[in-house]
């Protein structure tokens, strides 16, 4: 099921961090977006420049830079070789089995380092440079291109390694500029990453955001490949809202043990983006914990409004990590039906956040 673990790579060593990088000079790769976007025109087939049978620029040039950090055993082990299994019942729950993994989070910074170039996120959140896999960021061309090296440039996407991945492909996906990090999704942050799914044009990849608190001083996302569809993706759906700009739909995810929304839309991804970006700062303004999963090159987002965000996004999707092969081997579809109910809003609950989505979208249409 593992699909990454049929691929022929070497295991690798324990996590390494070497310090004393070089402060200043630093070029990686930098991937352009094109001018021509269909973040603005709708899409259904994919990108247009991207031939049918062939990988997107940047969906190879993520895997070859994550590839050359796992031959060089930047990771704390080598998820390749984690055992995944099918947990048995109707919702087709996943399990993971890796006793070595250790949920990371980016650090917070530390202010008190001396900057790259007067840049605090370079050096506050990374211990080497490697870690850094490349950006991406803003063209001028119509087509999208690859600077193989250049400096960082404001403003950019920056794609970070997770040395402690859940699947092939981990990394933290980091928007925003140096020194304006948003402590909470806007929807320039969320337009950036869900055209970098766009870009990715890879039904395989998927995208997490976690907001447990709105505190956070921070905001990013992890994403990662995951061979087969999440069971979330595989539940019905009832659509309450279907109007407005941008072919947006609205629905209620069904027969799923945690009450979530699946957000659609067959027409300019920059409506959804911003209906989004609402709804998520009315939560938050509500203090009301939610995960995101964008999906499908950014055609689905789900929404999982949260009691309390003791669950990672994957796992409200129904991705579960065990680091206990007893836990592992006894997992049931009735435990996991307990654990993702346990964070799920009640019927009450959930009918508010059904009508705070309601009423942005159509405030938006009118």
């Amino acid at each position: 099921m593992n699909q990454a673990a049929n691929a022929s790579q070497p295991t690798s060593s324990r996590f390494r961090r070497r310090k004393g990088w070089p402060a200043t000079g630093v070029r990686i790769p930098i991937y352009r977006f094109g001018t021509e976007s269909l973040m603005d025109n709708g899409f259904s087939e994919g990108p247009s420049y991207i031939p049918e049978e062939d990988q997107s620029m940047l969906d190879l040039l993520l895997l070859a830079q994550w590839e050359d950090r796992m031959w060089k055993g930047l990771f704390r082990y080598d998820v390749t070789t984690s055992e995944i299994k099918l947990i048995g019942g109707r919702r087709k729950f996943l399990a993971q089995l890796n006793e070595q993994w250790n949920k990371d989070y980016l650090t917070e910074p530390d202010n008190n380092k001396v900057c790259y170039q007067g840049d605090p996120f370079i050096c506050n959140w990374m211990k080497h440079h490697e870690e850094l896999l490349f950006c991406a960021a803003s063209g001028e061309k119509a087509d999208p291109e690859l600077i193989p090296a250049a400096a960082v440039p404001h403003g950019a996407i920056f794609v970070i390694l997770n040395a402690s991945p859940v699947e092939y492909g981990h990394v933290f996906v980091v928007p925003g500029g140096f020194n304006s990090l948003h402590a909470f999704l806007d929807a320039r942050s969320l337009e950036l990453v869900m055209r970098f799914a766009v870009e990715i044009n890879n039904s395989s990849f998927r995208l997490f955001y976690e907001c447990s608190t709105p505190s956070a001083s921070h905001i990013y996302f992890q994403a990662c490949y995951f061979p087969n569809p999440l069971p979330v993706e595989l539940m019905p759906v009832v659509t309450f809202f279907s109007e407005g700009q941008g072919g947006v739909q609205i629905c209620g995810v069904t027969d799923y043990p945690i009450k979530a929304f699946m957000f659609t839309s067959n027409g300019n991804l920059k409506v959804l983006v911003q209906l989004l970006a609402e709804i998520c700062y009315c939560l938050r303004e509500k203090n009301i914990s939610y995960n995101l999963l964008i999906s499908d090159s950014s055609k689905k987002i789900f929404l999982f409004p949260l009691l309390q965000c003791t669950l990672s996004a994957w796992e409200c999707g129904g991705y579960f990590l065990f680091k206990s092969r007893c836990d592992f081997d006894h997992s049931t579809e009735e435990a996991m039906l307990k654990c993702l109910g346990a964070v799920s809003l009640d019927d009450e609950g959930f009918q508010v956040v059904k009508q705070l989505c309601c009423r942005v979208a159509s405030q938006l249409a009118s």
